[in-house]
């Protein structure tokens, strides 16, 4: 574990697996209201595996905590965007894999976060051997904030009003610690009623309740702000070279299919992989495609980044 700095001096908790001087490196960015934990079956997966036809090859993760998430400091509700998220992003690879190729994941405000890059840090683009892009958009995300208000008990009401009840019981009862925590009644209905498909692992809506509850008040109110604001369809083009994989469940009601056709539309070469029953939650309710897709990815980057030996 270590301390990235910010570009306005916040302290961001990151977490990078393998050597420093990888063959390649694996940037795992995660979605709103969760933390680096979001990615830990594609981590075990990629630490206990060996690239096909390169056993010696060395990757690199790395996965961080975004600002306002997890153990990462709370800026103000301002610095709470998709643009900060993607400098951030930058310091972290800056910090943590400052040279080689880098495969590029992220989920759902990740993605976004990852959509951002070619208008702020286009070196990173460059160094992109491999894009996968999980429940995520390009804009016009609006609706799907109302879809899912409208899922709750009395949500035709809390359409616009969601993000601030949720923002105004992180503050209610952040300061008696652990409260929301312990009860998380309002984030398991969330989850439950909005955020997840079917099947999915009590185990897993158990997380994503419990990443919910922790969430601070800046995270809810900042954010979601810029969420409706988000509008990166004209950057996709930049990706055109990158091999790139999009992954959308049938049963997401935030980031539908829509959406993740529009994606692979806008990437030359994109392929657009359905995930029947998945809701939101790709990275735990669909672990193992996830996982899949993610070292294939890996694997081509791999191949291209090693040289083959001289035949003897």
């Amino acid at each position: 574990m270590t301390t990235v700095l910010t570009h306005d001096g916040l302290r961001l908790h990151a977490t990078a697996y393998g050597p420093a001087d990888a063959d390649v490196t694996v940037l795992l960015a995660h979605c709103w209201t969760a933390d680096e934990q979001l990615w830990h079956y594609q981590v075990a997966s990629l630490l206990s595996r060996e690239v096909p036809g390169h056993p010696g090859a060395r990757v690199r993760v790395v996965t961080w905590d975004a600002r306002a998430h997890g153990r990462s400091e709370v800026p103000d509700e301002a610095a709470c965007t998709i643009t900060d998220l993607a400098r951030d992003l930058g310091a972290v690879a800056d910090a943590l894999a400052p040279a080689g190729p880098l495969v590029l994941a992220g989920h759902s405000i990740g993605g976004m976060t990852l959509m951002a890059l070619p208008d702020l840090r286009p070196d990173l683009v460059d160094r992109a051997a491999g894009l996968l892009l999980v429940a995520t958009s390009a804009g016009h995300l609006g609706a799907g904030i109302d879809r899912l208000a409208a899922r709750l008990p009395g949500g035709e009401h809390l359409v616009d009003r969601l993000p601030a009840v949720l923002g105004h019981r992180a503050r209610r009862l952040s300061a008696r610690a652990g409260v929301r925590r312990r009860s998380p009644r309002v984030e398991q209905a969330v989850v439950d009623r909005m955020l997840v498909g079917s099947p999915v692992r009590p185990r897993d809506a158990g997380l994503i309740a419990d990443q919910l509850a922790a969430a601070s008040p800046a995270t809810m109110a900042g954010f979601v702000r810029d969420l409706r604001l988000h509008d990166r369809e004209h950057l996709l083009r930049a990706w055109d070279a990158v091999p790139t994989v999009v992954l959308v469940g049938t049963a997401d009601r935030l980031t539908p299919l829509s959406h993740g056709r529009r994606l692979a539309s806008g990437i030359r070469g994109a392929r657009l992989l359905v995930l029947p029953g998945a809701g939101h939650y790709l990275p735990l309710e669909r672990d193992a495609v996830v996982s899949e897709q993610l070292a294939a990815l890996v694997d081509a980057a791999v191949r291209s980044a090693v040289t083959e030996p001289a035949p003897a």
